[in-house]
């Protein structure tokens, strides 16, 4: 018998209703979750175990050179060049600003030309004091006439010492004029600039060069968790050393491609906060790292004897977690736990109201009541339930899907 075209569009309309109300059916019954009806008393059930986390904490960070050190200029004068940019990575003894020179060469000049009229004095004061001394040895003058040549002689000498400690002088002042680089860094901003007035007593510096080819990351850790690392046994020293490789989350939250050492615990605690200044050293061949730079020091640590349970396992009640044990009668009772602050967002570390081999129901937990009697299914049954039913909806036999 041929059907009409509208009877096929009712047979395919009302199908779709039938489908329509078994997707429903589907995504609305049970007792466990994932959207398939397990029967009224079944739920899913694990044996918990204890097994060693790795986890991580981090702790807010700043970053500096290793030396952060501050240009003054030594003489006084205007600035007649600069001769790098700011932000420019420098040698140790690079030029970085120019001084006018004039009076302090002019003063150079002026100490060089005093040392050469004391060299010149003495050169006469010793002819004289050996002409004298001929006279002295055939007893022509008296001791008082050579001794005084002598004197001068000495007296000369000593003028020439003065001359050359005042060209050294000269010529320190002359070189001053030429600012350098103390170290191998990163050049900072330049408050002066060409035709600036500046001197020793200025109150900001040139610039400042920062060493960055390794940085220094400063943070804080607690006083208890700081008692913890030395009480594992040997010096703070021999614990620094065991302690394992340390990251570093940037301000945009990013990794930064270098890992670091904990090299160094302050020996004071700070009490308005209770905790404890720490430094980890990090390469930073490439400079990304800037002095003044801010990110987060990434602590890895491993948890052992925990145990590990979904987060969908819990019930929060004022603050308070809880979970369902299943006895060996099978009956769920409501138990606190206790977890740590540390959590992946899917899993909580359960440290205390659980043992190794205590069975807790994980789906379906905000339907049940304390002692209620359930049937326990395994996740592994949980699914084959699920997979059936949806081959059952697919082969069209809803008659078996939800049973």
């Amino acid at each position: 018998m041929k059907m009409t075209v509208n009877g096929m569009k009712c047979f395919s309309l009302g199908r779709l209703a039938m489908f329509s109300a078994a997707i429903a059916m589907l995504t609305s019954c049970g007792g466990g979750q994932g959207g398939m009806k397990l029967g009224d008393d079944e739920f899913t059930v694990v044996a918990v175990q204890s097994t060693a986390s790795q986890q991580s904490t981090s702790y807010p960070a700043t970053i500096k050179g290793i030396q952060d050190i501050e240009v003054r200029p030594q003489v006084s004068g205007f600035i007649v060049k600069l001769c790098v940019d700011e932000g420019a990575t420098v040698k140790k003894g690079q030029a970085l600003f120019q001084i006018d020179p004039t009076q302090y060469a002019a003063a150079e000049r002026q100490a060089k030309a005093a040392v050469e009229m004391a060299k010149s004095n003495i050169n006469t004061l010793t002819l004289n004091e050996q002409q004298k001394k001929n006279l002295y040895d055939k007893k022509i003058i008296s001791d008082f006439e050579y001794q005084s040549a002598v004197d001068q002689l000495l007296s000369a000498k000593a003028s020439l010492a003065q001359a050359q400690a005042q060209l050294t002088s000269a010529s320190q002042n002359l070189g001053f004029c030429t600012v350098t680089s103390p170290s191998n860094g990163v050049v900072g901003t330049f408050p002066y600039r060409v035709g600036s007035l500046v001197s020793p007593s200025v109150a900001q510096p040139l610039t400042t060069v920062s060493e960055i080819g390794t940085v220094y990351v400063y943070f804080s850790m607690t006083e208890k968790q700081l008692l913890e690392m030395t009480k594992a046994g040997g010096t703070l020293k021999e614990q620094l050393e065991k302690m394992p490789a340390v990251e570093l989350q940037l301000a945009d939250g990013t990794t930064y491609n270098e890992k670091g050492r904990i090299d160094a615990v302050s020996g004071v605690i700070e009490q308005s906060t209770g905790s404890v200044s720490m430094r980890a050293v990090f390469p930073n061949t490439n400079n990304i790292l800037r002095s003044g730079g801010t990110g987060n020091v990434v602590f890895p640590y491993t948890m052992n004897d925990v145990i590990l349970i979904p987060q969908t396992a819990t019930q929060e009640i004022q603050d308070k977690k809880f979970v369902y044990v299943v006895g060996a009668d099978n009956k769920v009772k409501h138990t606190e736990i206790t977890v740590s602050p540390l959590d992946n967002g899917k899993q909580y570390i359960v440290t205390g109201g659980l043992k190794a081999g205590d069975r807790i129901v994980v789906e379906g937990v905000q339907i049940l009541k304390d002692g209620q009697e359930i049937k326990p299914i395994t996740p592994a049954e949980k699914t084959a339930k699920f997979e059936q039913a949806l081959k059952d909806q697919h082969d069209g036999n809803l008659a078996t899907a939800f049973n």
